[in-house]
Formats: C-alpha cells, sequence, structure tokens
C-alpha cells in the first residue's frame, strides 16, 4: 500500500499530465446594513482582475473547442448592473441550480466533462477508528504574527463582524449583486464581515466574475483584512461557477464513490479548485462528507457512499485535490444529514442517532478529511438526538466544542450552514441563533436572515458577560490566521 505521501506526489503527477494532455433579500433598514436610496450603479467598476491563466483538463478536443465557443459567446453579453430590490423579486439561494437550464447532465452546453482515468480502483484507507481521540500540544509563536498583531488593533465590532460570512445582497441591499460599487464599499466599512457567499446569480461572464470578487477583495485588504471568497462547488448539479460558465464539470460525488479510487477524486478536487481559485474564491463549501443512510436523506447522490470508510477516502482525495490549487475545502454537513429524512432549508429536521452509532459511521467519515487537513468543517442545523440538548447541531455545544474539536480533534474553522434557512430561521432570532452558535464553539456565522441583529447580538452578549471577549479573540484570531496563509493580510 502507497504511502498518502506518496499518493498524493502521484496523483499530482497524473493530474498534471492531464492538463498538458489537454492543453487547454429584501433590502434591509437604514439603521441595519445598508440604505438602498439612489445607491444604483448602471456601470460595471473599472478595475479590472490580473490573474494568471490556467488551463483545465479536458476530455477531447472537440470539448475543449465546444468550451472556447462558449466562452467567447459568453463575453458578449450585455452590461451588467446591480439591481435594486424594490419591484424585483428577491434572490431565494436554494441548494440546486435554477430550473430554467441548471440542472446537471454531465456535459452540460458550454462545458466539457472530467473523465477519470483508466486506471484501477485503490483505496487507500485514511482512518482507523473513529474513536480515536486527536490530541496536539498548542503551539505558541515566538512572537507576535501578522494576526496577532491585527487582532491586538481591532474594536470588538470589527472582531464580531469577522466571524460572518454573507450574501453581497444582505450587505447591500441590492436585489442582485454582479459587481463591486462605492454604495458596496460603504456598506463593508460599516459591517466589515469575514467573507462573502455567491451563487449562480453574482455569475454572469468570466471578466465579470474576476472583476467582482478582485474588487471586493481589494477594497477589504485595503482595511487590514482580505475576505474570504466562497461559493458551493460541489461537482454534479451542486455548482454555480461550472453551471454559468461552462468550466470543466465533473459527476456527482456517488459516481467517485462507487469508483473508490483515490486518484480519480484527487482529480476531482484540482480540477474545481484550478477553475475556482482562477476566477479568485479561495474558499469552496465541499466536499459532502455525510454518509448515505436513508434513501430519503436531503442529500442523496450528492454523497459518495454507504460506507464510512469510502466518504472518509473520496472527501480526503477531492480535500487534498481542492487544498492542492490553494483553495480551501470545507467538510459538510456535521454531525451528518445522511439518516435524516427531513430538509433542513425548510424547518427541523430530528435525527434519531445515538452517539455509539455517529462514532461509528458519521464520525469515522468525517474523520477522513480532518485527517487530509481540511482548513473548514461546516456543521448543519439537524437535531441529533444523541446530544441530548434538543437543539440545532450548529448551536450545540455537544455537537460542535465536544464531538468535533473533543473527539475529532478538530482545530481548523468551524462554520454553520446557512442560518436563513428554515431550520433556524424559523424557530430562533438571528441574534439568539449567532449569540447560542457562539456558545457553542463556532467559529463563522453563514449567512443569518438579519445581519445586523446578529451582529449586535453577539456585541451585546460580550457587553453583558454572557460571551466573554476572551471567547470572540479565539474565533477571530483562527480567522486571521488562515487569511494569513492565503496572503490576504495587509
Amino acid at each position: 500500500m502507497k504511502s498518502i505521501r506518496s499518493r498524493k506526489i502521484a496523483a499530482l503527477a497524473l493530474a498534471a499530465a492531464t492538463l498538458l494532455a489537454g492543453c487547454g433579500n429584501d433590502p434591509p433598514a437604514e439603521d441595519t446594513i445598508a440604505t438602498v436610496g439612489t445607491a444604483v450603479q448602471t456601470q460595471p467598476s473599472s478595475s479590472a482582475a490580473t490573474s494568471s491563466a490556467r488551463t483545465t483538463a479536458v476530455s477531447t478536443a472537440t470539448a475543449a473547442s465546444t468550451t472556447e465557443t462558449a466562452a467567447t459567446s459568453e463575453e458578449n453579453e450585455p452590461v451588467l448592473t446591480n439591481a435594486p430590490a424594490e419591484g424585483n423579486e428577491p434572490y431565494n439561494p436554494g441548494i440546486e441550480n435554477p430550473p430554467s437550464g441548471g440542472g446537471y447532465t454531465p456535459r452540460p452546453s458550454g462545458g466539457q466533462t472530467y473523465t477519470p482515468p483508466t486506471t484501477a480502483a485503490t483505496t487507500t484507507k485514511r482512518t482507523s477508528a473513529a474513536t480515536t481521540t486527536t490530541t496536539k500540544a498548542p503551539v505558541t509563536p515566538s512572537r507576535p504574527t501578522s494576526a496577532d498583531e491585527l487582532l491586538s488593533d481591532m474594536t470588538l465590532h470589527e472582531k464580531v463582524c469577522q466571524m460572518f460570512m454573507a450574501a453581497p445582497e444582505t450587505l447591500t441591499g441590492y436585489g442582485s449583486f454582479n459587481y463591486a460599487d462605492q454604495h458596496t464599499y460603504d456598506c463593508y466599512d460599516r459591517y466589515p464581515i469575514g467573507g462573502y457567499i455567491f451563487f449562480a446569480n453574482n455569475i454572469v461572464t468570466s471578466d465579470q466574475t474576476r472583476n467582482m470578487l478582485s474588487d471586493l477583495q481589494s477594497h477589504a485588504r485595503s482595511k487590514g483584512a482580505g475576505v474570504f471568497l466562497a461559493t458551493d462547488e460541489e461537482g454534479g448539479y451542486i455548482t454555480r461557477v461550472s453551471y454559468k460558465l461552462g468550466t470543466t464539470a465533473v459527476y456527482n460525488m456517488s459516481y467517485y464513490g462507487e469508483l473508490n479510487d483515490y486518484d480519480t477524486s484527487f482529480g476531482v478536487g484540482s480540477t474545481i479548485g484550478t477553475y475556482l481559485a482562477d476566477y479568485g474564491f479561495n474558499l469552496d463549501f465541499a466536499p459532502v462528507a455525510d454518509v448515505n443512510i436513508n434513501p430519503y436523506n436531503e442529500l442523496g447522490s450528492r454523497i459518495f457512499s454507504s460506507d464510512p470508510n469510502v466518504v472518509a477516502d473520496m472527501s480526503a482525495a477531492v480535500v487534498d485535490g481542492l487544498q492542492s490549487a490553494g483553495v480551501c475545502s470545507t467538510l459538510k454537513h456535521f454531525p451528518g444529514l445522511g439518516a435524516g429524512g427531513g430538509n433542513t432549508h425548510n424547518g427541523t429536521v430530528i435525527i434519531d442517532r445515538s452517539y455509539e452509532q455517529l462514532r461509528e459511521s458519521e464520525f469515522t467519515a468525517f474523520k477522513g478529511g480532518i485527517d487530509a487537513g481540511c482548513e473548514f468543517v461546516m456543521v448543519g442545523h439537524q437535531v441529533v438526538t444523541g446530544a441530548g440538548d434538543d437543539l440545532p447541531a450548529d448551536l450545540s455545544k455537544v455537537v460542535v466544542t465536544d464531538w468535533l474539536k473533543g473527539d475529532l480533534g478538530f482545530e481548523g474553522i468551524i462554520i454553520t450552514d446557512a442560518q436563513a434557512m428554515g431550520a433556524i430561521s424559523g424557530v430562533y432570532g438571528s441574534s439568539e441563533a449567532a449569540v447560542k452558535s457562539v456558545e457553542a464553539g463556532i467559529d463563522i456565522i453563514l449567512m443569518p436572515a438579519d445581519l445586523a441583529a446578529a451582529v449586535n447580538g453577539v456585541e451585546q452578549a460580550v457587553s453583558s458577560g454572557r460571551i466573554s471577549e476572551k471567547r470572540i479573540d479565539e474565533s477571530v484570531l483562527k480567522i486571521l490566521r488562515q487569511k494569513e496563509k492565503l496572503g490576504l493580510l495587509g
């Protein structure tokens, strides 16, 4: 059996050879986030991103030609405008691409399909037992890092804002956001959030996407710390970038779970990571590390397998591939949605799993990607009976601190699933949900239904003594150190 290191080297070589062969919401009130008013700009931002040209693997020369034609046509689309929310139906990000032509097909119009190499399947196991607890000695820097120094200069408001990620529409009040303008920068200066998440409606052309992300990043960095620029790019029918821009498409993860081949899944991760990095994204909310236990779960073919060891191995390979391209990976949706029978987008989902069952199955699956060095883990909204507290997982200290940090030894950034989803927004106010998340051990709250209320709630919890500022500093330092690794400070 090859070592993990030698397998990574072999996979990198394979990916390189493949590349060479291919050649190629309603607006908030004025006192919350932003006042839309007349702040609608009708011309795109003038600054352009400068990024190195990258290529992605293609299956055939015909597919490459098809993509080139599609890309040329894409760039000839009309000039973009940020649409005000008034008079327009707010964008409602769902888990799938828009129904008008966005459903997954193995070869979507304008794109190519990633063709797995015809090699014998290899199954490098990355976990021996889920019961193993990882303990690492704390590392104390010999002198303050840039992250430490920046943290010491930040106000409480700035620190708390770092613990939130939102869609650009939430920050600006626009109905649909396609480029940064002065209104965008003013809104960010009031609420300097830690990052943005982008959906298909934000992506129109290649140049527009690069410019939009570059401008948002440049403004944030000019204020001291850059931002995480994230999207859901799992492959299969959950894509934003490939769906809109015709980049190399990959199959749903169940396909790769059946292959159970490290090199192939590494190629999936590196392919996605390469084109995301080319546009300016630095964080992908992938791969899915749930186990397919209940056939009626909300994820279906997004899951690799019903075998937790296969999930562990294949999600680890995708983690390796994404991060080899400089894009942070995110295991989701801890502690697992695969045994559920409902949809947390709509309301409460209760998963009847004991702690022992979770350790045997779901924990094993997530341990693979954690051992591979994934930099984020997303915690879902499911209520798991084994936790014994009747709380959504991302509001549960048992799930976040005792299980994810304690049992699985995860030391990276822990982010919630989108808290605008019904399982949270239909039960909790944005303020209380955010406070409970921080108390549970969460580092970043994703897409609260009301950003201003959520930020204010955490600040008030610190002022009242419910949450210590030391607890805020713990998460923010983790966030800033990751940004320092990505070259986003200063």
